[in-house]
């Protein structure tokens, strides 16, 4: 079961129900916002009942719904997070037993302890990209509305959130995309958006601080 890797460069922002999108246009490069599409996604994660995924700022999950539908394992980088993607196999259907491959590659983390289905997260993300003055994609623009339910203590949450990933025509270097970053939080912080209480959308769910 091969995967592919990428770093995933994104801010997180708390917003309440009410908050009004952001206008990104002229921060950095940005010069154009495409219309948004909405997008259903349905993830489950899974962890160990001790949740030692969680607690060393790694993720695994099975998500459909998307251009990425699949498993995926996220773990924190020096910049951003790295994130492994494999493709569901032709036929698979929703299950709870993680494939081989991905427990051995958390294998070092969890030991011998067994994996478990310890969150569903459902998302209904309307995404706009950021394009530049030559309509290349610099970033995108993730309006989430979040329904989690913590399968461990059977607690149910609810939130909204925005998410800011860069894209392949980001800046080439740290300090640029940093740059870029902040002026676009300036933008996000006007219009009443917060840094977010949590780095992930599981961590949340679980009620698990990264």
């Amino acid at each position: 079961m091969s995967g592919e890797t990428q770093i995933e460069i994104e801010r997180k922002y708390d917003v309440d129900a009410d908050t009004p999108l952001p206008n990104p246009v002229g921060a950095g490069t940005i010069a154009v916002v495409e219309p948004p599409q909405t997008i259903e996604l349905d993830a489950t994660y899974f962890d160990t009942a001790e949740l030692d995924l969680a607690r060393h700022a790694t993720a695994l999950r099975r998500r459909s719904g998307g251009e990425d539908a699949g498993w995926h394992i996220k773990r924190a980088a020096d910049e951003g997070r790295t994130e492994q993607h494999w493709p569901l196999a032709e036929g698979e259907s929703a299950g709870t037993v993680v494939p081989g491959s991905l427990r051995a590659d958390v294998a070092q983390v969890i030991g011998e302890r067994e994996l478990i289905p310890v969150a569903r997260v459902r998302n209904r993300r309307v995404v706009s990209r950021l394009l530049d003055a030559a309509r290349y994609p610099v970033a995108e623009l993730c309006d989430d509305h979040v329904v989690a339910d913590d399968l461990l203590s059977g607690e149910h949450r609810t939130w909204r959130e925005w998410e800011i990933e860069l894209l392949a025509a980001a800046p080439d270097t740290r300090a640029e995309r940093t740059a870029l970053l902040d002026e676009l939080e300036s933008v996000v912080v006007a219009v009443g958006g917060r840094v977010s209480s949590s780095s992930s959308k599981v961590a949340r769910a679980l009620g698990v601080q990264e």
